[in-house]
């Protein structure tokens, strides 16, 4: 059952906030105003009055908040940051502490109702890969993005990458992790900023995935528009678009539905504490502890790219032709290889194969740039990003690649990888 609750109220609250120098600060929290939907569960059906076991109460969606802060015999104004402060303290109280998919249960008949707490389900792998097309928010220069990343929008657990100065297309290839309690309801939230320094950053966009729409165990590779507001949908200005690969572990499945990278995961004593019975906030301790276990996974090996051919390339000579090659570059060790320049042509063929030896697969990126040679210079037409995921996991296919930076283009291209797995010694 779900239920609108408003409520409007002046209740005496006072906080004792407690400064870095030890002085103290009576803090009375004042005119509260709140909207949003409470989830009530009735759980477990059973034969006797009133025919459930216990109530489970969440605050499903919280649509508005207000209070009003006031420092006791004083003006909380006058205080740098304390309010600001105060703030999200509340808003990560509430956050941890009501809202779905947390589960607070009142016991209606005598029983253990441990197993509807909230434990984790599983982990989400997230590789944020790059972005383009960025809204420039600076007046001099270009926008120096940088992202936040959540599953639940609390502080200490949302990720931020490193900032990329002066880009628009920025690549970050950065690898995060998440604990997962609720699929069904849950999604991973990407907020891209520009850094402005001793300012506060400016929102780019953001832009957010349900993980209902992943396959456990299955990688996917998405291309996600930034929006102004999740909320309200009625932007339609082009803010960029933001890369990531996903790949979401249940714990507690078959070996099917496992970390690739890992497979002897599901086996270890987190399952075995989900099953009997451990509280949430242990269980979510030991999720974080497997989660950096999984990190000493390094995947090494010989990645052979073959670059066929490009299609439909764009005419950027005066001719109306182009002198098309292909740079080759492996992100994290820098190595770098080119194709021949192929000479009056949109659409090449090169069948050139390169080796490139890896020494970690899973945090690597592959980047293919394809230029025109002019006999005074080079031009650069557009890129093509790619993780080893799918080549790792799959050893070996050819696709057809969209060219981002160009009007058109197809790059054709066959990976293959010859890989072992590598244990670090914890």
């Amino acid at each position: 059952m779900e239920l609108e609750v408003q409520w409007d109220g002046n209740p005496d609250i006072i906080l004792d906030v407690r400064t870095r120098v030890g002085i103290g600060l009576p803090i009375q929290v004042k005119n509260i105003g709140f909207t949003g939907v409470f989830r009530l569960i009735f759980k477990p059906l059973v034969d006797e009055f009133p025919c459930f076991g216990a109530v489970c109460y969440s605050l499903r969606e919280k649509k508005n908040l207000d209070f009003t802060l006031k420092v006791i015999g004083g003006d909380i104004s006058s205080i740098p940051g304390i309010s600001d402060a105060i703030e999200e303290t509340i808003q990560d109280a509430i956050e941890d502490s009501i809202t779905w998919p947390v589960r607070n249960i009142i016991a209606i008949l005598p029983g253990d109702y441990s197993g509807l707490e909230l434990k984790p389900v599983g982990t989400l792998e997230v590789k944020l890969i790059e972005a383009k097309g960025l809204t420039n928010k600076d007046i001099i220069g270009k926008s120096d993005p940088f992202a936040v990343l959540f599953v639940r929008p609390l502080r200490d657990r949302m990720r931020t990458s490193k900032t990329i100065n002066n880009q628009l297309n920025p690549i970050w290839n950065e690898h995060f992790e998440f604990i997962v309690e609720d699929t069904s309801t849950q999604h991973i939230t990407v907020r891209v900023f520009d850094d402005e320094g001793v300012q506060a950053a400016e929102l780019i966009g953001c832009a957010q995935l349900a993980l209902k729409d992943l396959t456990p165990g299955k990688v996917k590779d998405v291309w996600l528009k930034l929006v102004k507001d999740l909320m309200i949908q009625r932007d339609t200005k082009d803010r960029g678009q933001v890369h990531l690969e996903l790949l979401y572990c249940p714990f507690g499945t078959d070996s099917a539905l496992t970390n690739p990278f890992n497979p002897d995961f599901r086996l270890t004593s987190l399952e075995k504490v989900l099953k009997s019975g451990i509280d949430g906030t242990e269980a979510a301790d030991i999720a974080k502890s497997a989660m950096q276990k999984r990190k000493d996974t390094i995947v090494r090996g010989v990645l052979s790219v073959t670059v066929i051919s490009a299609e439909n390339l764009p005419a950027v000579d005066i001719m109306g032709k182009s002198d098309p090659f292909v740079v080759l570059i492996m992100k994290k060790s820098d190595q770098k290889n080119k194709t021949r320049v192929v000479n009056n042509s949109l659409n090449p063929v090169w069948n050139q194969t390169f080796d490139f030896v890896v020494e970690d697969g899973l945090h690597d990126l592959l980047i293919l740039e394809v230029w025109d040679h002019d006999t005074f210079g080079k031009d650069k037409m557009g890129r093509v990003i790619m993780t080893l995921t799918r080549v790792i996991l799959e050893g070996e296919f050819t696709e057809a690649f969209n060219i981002h930076g160009t009007k058109s283009g197809i790059l054709n291209l066959h990976l293959k990888w010859a890989a072992q797995p590598i244990f670090r010694d914890p």
